[in-house]
């Protein structure tokens, strides 16, 4: 990263991914990486209704690391 004003992120700052699942439409049959990090749920929840309202999921990363 050349610019200064941008910083690294840190990854493990962000627990939920979103995928665009478009496999639930047949448009692939290939697994995907998801689309988008974040840090809370609300924020990858939205981007998601946003983009693609019947076809996404978002997943908490750390679901497993929680007791």
């Amino acid at each position: 990263m050349t610019d200064p004003m941008l910083i690294k992120p840190e990854l493990t700052e962000y627990h939920w991914a979103l995928y665009a699942c478009g496999h639930l439409l047949d448009l692939t049959s290939e697994p995907h990486p998801p689309v988008g990090l974040y840090r809370d749920e609300q924020s990858a929840t939205l981007h998601g209704l946003q983009m693609w309202p019947a076809t996404f999921t978002v997943v908490d990363l750390h679901k497993d690391d929680r007791s």
